[in-house]
C-alpha cells in the first residue's frame, strides 16, 4: 500500500512540474511579445487569379496518365512563361481589391474596414475597383454610421466600388450598402429595412406594487425621456418618438444622395425585400452572387483579397473567446426573432 501511495505521489508532483513549466512557458512568451512592440498585425493579400488557375490545373491533371501529365506540366510551364514576358511588355493590368465586412450589433469589424480603406487609398490607381463582400442585418445607429462613413470614403475619392450581398444587408447594413457605385445582390439577398427601431420595458408599476419607490433626476429638460425603473411620461415618450423620426428622416436623406433615382418615401418603411424585389424597387442594381462577379472580373483584371490580422496575446484571445461567446448567443436570439418579419406571410 506504501507503495501504491508513493508512486501516486510520484506520479502528481510529475504533473505538477509539467504544468508549471507549461505557464512558465506561456508567461515568458507572452512577455516576450508584449515587449517587442511594433506591428500588432499583419496585411494579408492573395490573387484569386492565381488561386483558381491552381485549381483548374489541378482538375485537368487528374485522371491523366503519367506521360500526359508530364507533357501538360511543360505546357503550364510554358505558358506562365509567355504570361509573365506579356504582363511586362504591356501597361499594368487594372485591378480588383476585395474586402470583407461581417456585422454584428456594434459593428465591431469597423476598425478593420477603416484601416483597409486607408491602405487602399494610398495605393489604387485610375481604373481599381473594390468590391466589398457585405453581411449585415444592422445594429447600433452610430456603429453602422461611422462604417458607412469609413467605406463612403472611396466613393469620395474617385475609385469605382461595388457591394456584393448574398445573404442580408438590412438596416445599417443596407445604410453601407447603398454607398457603392454598383449594388449587387444574389437572388434571395435581404435587403431595405430602412427604419428605425427602439424598445425598453418598463418595470415602474411593478416596483410601485411592492412600495419601492424609485427617483430619477436630471439636469436638462430631456436628459432622459424614458426609463426603466421610473415612470414614464407623455412628454418623454413624445420626445422619444420624435427622436426616433429625426434618425430616421437623416437615414432616408443619406440613402437618397447615394441612390438618387430611388423613390425613398416608397421604401423607406422599415420593410425588406429579396435580392429580385429589390432590384425591381430601386435599392439594387443586379441580381448574382458574389463568386460569380469576381469569376467575371477575373476575365478583366487582377483579382486580390486583401484582409488585414490583427495579432492578440493568449489572455487576450481567451477573453476575447468568451466575449464573443456570450455576445453570440445574445445575437442570435435577437437575430431568430427579427428574421421573422423577413419571412413573406
Amino acid at each position: 500500500m506504501n507503495e501504491w501511495l508513493n508512486d501516486f505521489a510520484m506520479f502528481l508532483a510529475q504533473i505538477l512540474t509539467l504544468l508549471v513549466a507549461l505557464v512558465v512557458a506561456i508567461a515568458l512568451v507572452t512577455r516576450s511579445r508584449s515587449m517587442q512592440g511594433g506591428e500588432k498585425s499583419r496585411l494579408r493579400v492573395e490573387d484569386l487569379n492565381q488561386r483558381y488557375r491552381k485549381r483548374y490545373r489541378q482538375l485537368r491533371l487528374s485522371g491523366l496518365t503519367s506521360k500526359a501529365r508530364k507533357s501538360m506540366i511543360k505546357a503550364f510551364r510554358k505558358e506562365d512563361k509567355l504570361s509573365v514576358r506579356r504582363r511586362s511588355e504591356e501597361s499594368a493590368d487594372s485591378r480588383v481589391w476585395v474586402l470583407d465586412f461581417h456585422g454584428d450589433l456594434k459593428a465591431s469589424a469597423t476598425s478593420r474596414l477603416s484601416q483597409e480603406v486607408s491602405t487602399l487609398l494610398g495605393i489604387a490607381g485610375e481604373g481599381d475597383e473594390v468590391v466589398l463582400r457585405l453581411e449585415s442585418a444592422g445594429g447600433l445607429v452610430h456603429a453602422y454610421g461611422q462604417a458607412a462613413a469609413e467605406f463612403d470614403r472611396l466613393r469620395e475619392s474617385g475609385i469605382h466600388t461595388t457591394v456584393c450581398v448574398d445573404k442580408v444587408a438590412a438596416s445599417g447594413g443596407y445604410l453601407m450598402a447603398c454607398c457603392a457605385e454598383r449594388l449587387i445582390v444574389a437572388p434571395f439577398a435581404v435587403l431595405g429595412s430602412i427604419g428605425v427601431v427602439a424598445q425598453l420595458p418598463n418595470v415602474h408599476r411593478l416596483l410601485k406594487r411592492h412600495d419601492i419607490d424609485v427617483e430619477v433626476m436630471t439636469a436638462g429638460r430631456y436628459k432622459r425621456t424614458l426609463t426603466v425603473l421610473g415612470e414614464n411620461t407623455d412628454e418623454g415618450r413624445e420626445k422619444f418618438r420624435g427622436d426616433l423620426q429625426h434618425i430616421h428622416d437623416l437615414f432616408k436623406q443619406y440613402v437618397g444622395q447615394r441612390r438618387p433615382g430611388l423613390d425613398i418615401d416608397s421604401v423607406a418603411t422599415g420593410e425588406v425585400w429579396y435580392g429580385t424585389d429589390a432590384v425591381e424597387n430601386g435599392l439594387a442594381d443586379a441580381v448574382k452572387t458574389s463568386e460569380a462577379y469576381l469569376l467575371e472580373r477575373m476575365q478583366q483584371a487582377k483579382v486580390m483579397t486583401l484582409q488585414l490580422e490583427t495579432r492578440k496575446g493568449v489572455a487576450a484571445r481567451m477573453g476575447l473567446a468568451l466575449e464573443q461567446g456570450v455576445e453570440r448567443g445574445v445575437q442570435r436570439a435577437i437575430e431568430a426573432v427579427d428574421a421573422t418579419r423577413w419571412l413573406k406571410r
